[in-house]
């Protein structure tokens, strides 16, 4: 249905896209005790989205923060695929469930003078769930990166991604949040990065991509 006036309609952007201005990262609990439960994703899938995600952060420098639980007695550190890609980011390290209830991590949030909150973390049913809750209480607009997260079960993932959809998150993939940073493939000065992203962590799309590139110039399209 056309709008009303439609002398009013211009060709801009929704304001309620992401951009590498109105957004923060925010990673958690992504070590190897969470993978070793995990049960309703490939873990080397999960592990794949995650590092892409974190990669598609650093193209843009949106404000990222990395928090574990329980690292030293638990849960263990970071892969290093993905702490290399902030290799001077320090993880905060916390005790509670809820992420939310950290005031180190809520303080790093609100400095970043961010709204939209692009999340994802393990296992969904809890350490992403709760801050989810939390933070969308709290006025948030909340984004839960639904590849870059998993649960104990495909039904204890899905019945968590309900419960936050329902309550206002907005569930993403983490190649539909960069392709949403980039929009335009004129901006040149993402292009190659992020095009370099898309050959090592996008599956199929990105040897489609090595597969163009390589094609000889004149070659018939």
């Amino acid at each position: 249905m056309l709008p009303e006036n439609i002398n009013q309609v211009k060709a801009e952007p929704s304001k309620q896209l992401l951009t590498p201005d109105n957004s923060v990262f925010l990673f958690i609990d992504q070590e190897p005790q969470m993978y070793f439960g995990l049960g309703s994703h490939d873990p080397a899938a999960v592990l794949n989205a995650i590092v892409g995600l974190a990669k598609a952060a650093k193209v843009w420098d949106v404000p990222t923060v990395y928090t574990t639980v329980a690292a030293d007695s638990f849960t263990g550190y970071l892969p290093y695929q993905q702490q290399e890609v902030f290799p001077d980011k320090t993880p905060i390290d916390r005790s509670t469930l809820n992420a939310w209830e950290d005031e180190r991590i809520v303080d790093a949030i609100k400095q970043s003078g961010r709204t939209k909150l692009v999340v994802s973390g393990m296992w969904t049913e809890v350490c992403l769930l709760l801050p989810v809750l939390s933070a969308l209480e709290q006025g948030y607009e909340v984004y839960v990166v639904t590849d870059a997260s998993g649960g104990q079960t495909v039904e204890a993932h899905e019945s968590a991604m309900v419960r936050m959809t329902q309550a206002g998150a907005i569930p993403v993939t983490w190649m539909q949040v960069m392709l949403e940073l980039q929009r335009d493939w004129a901006r040149t000065e993402t292009y190659d990065e992020v095009m370099q992203i898309i050959k090592d962590h996008g599956g199929a799309y990105g040897m489609g991509v090595q597969y163009a590139q390589k094609l000889p110039k004149d070659a018939p399209r």
